[in-house]
């Protein structure tokens, strides 16, 4: 029996604990929300036709990413202030996820050195923002790939920051009480005020192919929602494609990913992985995901709203991720992943 209450509770126990700011700038979308309003009743509105008279006494939810199987399809997404969250921060969330042979991204901005993330032996790929001067960047991504970073995942769809409205004054002054000690520790000394650290606003596949060069690794870009923009990075080399809209806090508007996700699996086609991100948030939803056409589903919110119980807490919560998948699972009648792609229709 799993316990899908916890679970579902978790957004209001990190609203009891976490201070007011925080809460709001974890929680809040761009503009108006409606991007990050729609994600999660959009899995829900997908009908699943399960099988019947199959043997579903062993169910298999393991995955192969590039390269690397993991016992489940669910991965933990990049976000920052993890250490505001939980004084552990990125630590405390590579201890857990390693306990269970997951994978984690770990965002540029993070406020633990990627030293220390690596030390932990979880497998872990490394998120990046470009800037206008790419050569920024590099210092960062060579401290990654030197800590053990197995990938690296491109960002594409923030050449500025969306705009967030003013929705409560708590979220107005989370950078004022936000020690600037836990965050971007990755990055060169007086990175920020350098010329060209802007985010880029000018990137293009080139960079795909630049950074692929520069550090060796598969190159996986996050953000794409439009199958001709998947058919490109696919054609530029992408290792994988990662339908996302950015947890709903880039442009208000976008459609909800699962909305997006079978027509992004039909023209890669098998040349590159699909993964997805964006309002999930129960094992229903992580078996709906793959039958529409996700090779992995990463988590955003969920592991921070976890995370205000440390490593624990986050472990916790991926076992009970994994243990409602292969509940769900066995309810469709799919035996391993590649049985739930035919569960959207007969």
């Amino acid at each position: 029996m799993t316990d899908a209450r916890w679970v579902s509770e978790l957004e209001e126990l990190a609203r009891a604990r976490l201070s007011p700011p925080l809460f709001a700038y974890l929680a809040q979308g761009a503009r108006d929300g409606r991007t990050a309003s729609r994600a999660v009743e959009a899995w829900r509105d997908v009908v699943l036709h399960p099988h019947v008279l199959r043997d579903v006494t062993e169910v298999d939810t393991s995955v192969e990413l590039l390269g690397r199987r993991h016992p489940t399809p669910v991965g933990v997404a990049p976000s920052t202030l993890q250490r505001v969250v939980h004084p552990d921060g990125e630590l405390a969330m590579a201890r857990a996820v390693a306990a269970s042979d997951g994978l984690v991204v770990v965002s540029s901005n993070a406020g633990t050195p990627f030293a220390e993330i690596g030390a932990t032996g979880v497998t872990w790929w490394v998120q990046c923002y470009l800037p206008e001067d790419r050569s920024l960047a590099v210092p960062l991504l060579r401290r990654a790939v030197d800590a053990g970073a197995s990938a690296v995942v491109l960002t594409a769809d923030t050449p500025v920051v969306g705009t967030k409205y003013p929705g409560s004054p708590e979220a107005d002054v989370i950078w004022d009480v936000v020690d600037p000690a836990v965050l971007r520790v990755n990055f060169d000394p007086g990175y920020e005020s350098a010329p060209g650290a802007g985010k880029a606003r000018d990137l293009g596949v080139r960079d795909m192919e630049w950074l692929g060069s520069l550090i060796g690794l598969p190159v996986v870009v996050k953000g794409v929602l439009r199958p001709d923009d998947a058919d490109r990075v696919v054609e530029a080399g992408a290792a994988a494609v990662w339908v996302s809209n950015h947890g709903g806090r880039q442009l208000d508007r976008a459609p909800a990913t699962a909305a997006v996700l079978p027509a992004v699996r039909a023209v890669v086609a098998g040349r590159a992985q699909v993964y997805v991100d964006g309002g999930v948030r129960d094992g229903l939803d992580v078996l709906t995901a793959l039958a529409l056409g996700a090779d992995a589903v990463f988590l955003g919110r969920l592991p921070l709203y976890a995370l205000v119980d440390g490593e624990p807490g986050v472990r916790r919560m991926l076992a009970e991720m994994t243990a409602q998948t292969t509940e769900s699972m066995r309810l469709a009648g799919a035996r391993d992943v590649g049985d739930t792609r035919d569960l959207t229709g007969p």
